[in-house]
């Protein structure tokens, strides 16, 4: 892993899934350690986010590094034309690793061949968001006991969900069985169901939320992303497709947990945020114990 850029999830294997998640189990432990002092860490936002930028933020702070960059593209020189490969070059010069989120799928990739260091996919687009990737392993690695041999259940968004494409890509290295509950309209990719298929790992396919949740390990909500639609008429019409309530998780697994990638809009009801099964909030804060796994495998200073 050492000075490599983590821009989609198959650019770790299985063995460095498994290492990032033993070294963040020693940062959830002892998250204060000054192996960042005198280093810089550029965080470059060209798309909103809360979650994913101050969970990196937060690592690196923790780490007793500097943080630059910006959270919002406009307040840039990319409002007076410049390229993402001038960008980045010069931001290169600047920081021992660059933190990137960007709208257009693959722009993660295009900036980790023009970089001077290492570059950190923190979402492009629709693609890939390996980070988020690798704290749900961590999650459902913490809550389950294990990885292997799980029955994950994807619903909502799978269309257009980077979280569920990165997800299901390192899941496929563990035995795992999928559930892929969604509208046809956001249905899973072709693409991933023949990487499952030649892994010869099983899915299912379903309209519906409820009727099979008592066989679920790991329920993995999305919500439908309304940036993601170029038709109005087609986001109105599949954005309630799913909501999970409290009621629905009766009959369900005792080691049952919820996660959800977050910001939720209303897939998940707030009655349901007090039921021991809702894992969603500690998810967030895996974030930080994770990413701060991943600069420091990085960076050689673990």
């Amino acid at each position: 892993m050492l000075n490599r850029s983590l821009v989609s999830i198959t650019d770790f294997n299985r063995e460095e899934y498994l290492k990032v998640l033993s070294v963040a189990a020693d940062f959830e432990l002892n998250s204060y350690q000054n192996l960042l002092q005198g280093k810089v860490i550029a965080t470059l936002f060209f798309e909103p986010s809360t979650r994913t930028r101050l969970s990196f933020e937060s690592a690196i702070n923790r780490l007793g590094g500097k943080v630059i960059g910006f959270s919002d593209s406009q307040t840039t020189s990319v409002t007076k034309g410049e390229t993402l490969n001038d960008t980045i070059r010069v931001i290169s010069n600047y920081a021992e690793l660059i933190v990137m989120r960007h709208t257009l799928e693959g722009s993660a990739r295009y900036a980790s061949e023009i970089s001077r260091v290492p570059i950190v996919n923190a979402g492009d687009g629709a693609n890939q968001h390996p980070t988020q990737t690798l704290l749900d392993l961590y999650s459902i690695q913490k809550t389950q006991g294990t990885l292997e041999n799980l029955k994950i259940f994807m619903v909502g968004d799978l269309k257009y969900g980077r979280t569920v494409h990165s997800l299901l890509m390192a899941l496929s290295e563990f035995n795992t069985t999928f559930y892929f509950i969604a509208p046809d309209e956001l249905k899973m990719p072709v693409e991933y169901k023949l990487h499952l298929e030649k892994k010869g790992l099983k899915y299912y396919e379903s309209k519906e939320l409820e009727g099979s949740l008592g066989e679920a390990d790991i329920i993995y909500m999305t919500r439908v992303q309304k940036e993601r639609f170029s038709d109005p008429i087609e986001y109105e019409r599949t954005k309630n497709a799913y909501v999970l309530k409290d009621s629905m998780l009766c009959g369900t697994k005792d080691t049952l947990r919820v996660l959800h990638p977050l910001p939720r809009v209303n897939e998940i009801h707030p009655d349901v945020d007090a039921n021991p099964k809702a894992y969603y909030f500690q998810q967030t804060e895996n974030g930080v114990y994770i990413r701060q796994a991943i600069i420091s495998l990085i960076l050689g200073l673990k």
